[in-house]
């Protein structure tokens, strides 16, 4: 089984999230964090099937991000996603 990905945000070290505003019903804020890790979405041609989830992001020995080894790193965790697909356990 053959599963390829999608990168859904570029690197940057941080992430704006939206949630409801508690204060003001109907509305929503914004908060900005720090991550270490990408939004990616595993797409399976033979299935029809995809799956979307963070992944750990590499850096380099002087702590820059490294986006070759963090595609390696993403090559294994779709390897993983394609066995999860095949045996069931990602619907």
């Amino acid at each position: 089984m053959s599963v390829t990905y999608e990168l859904l945000e570029e690197f940057t070290g941080t992430r704006t999230i939206k949630s409801p505003d508690p204060e003001n019903e109907g509305e929503t804020k914004s908060v900005t964090t720090s991550v270490a890790d990408i939004n990616v979405r595993f797409s399976c041609s033979e299935t029809d099937k995809t799956h979307e989830r963070t992944v750990n992001v590499c850096f380099d020995a002087d702590g820059e991000y490294d986006a070759d080894a963090t595609a390696v790193r993403i090559g294994e965790v779709a390897m993983g996603v394609g066995y999860k697909m095949a045996n069931g356990v990602i619907a």
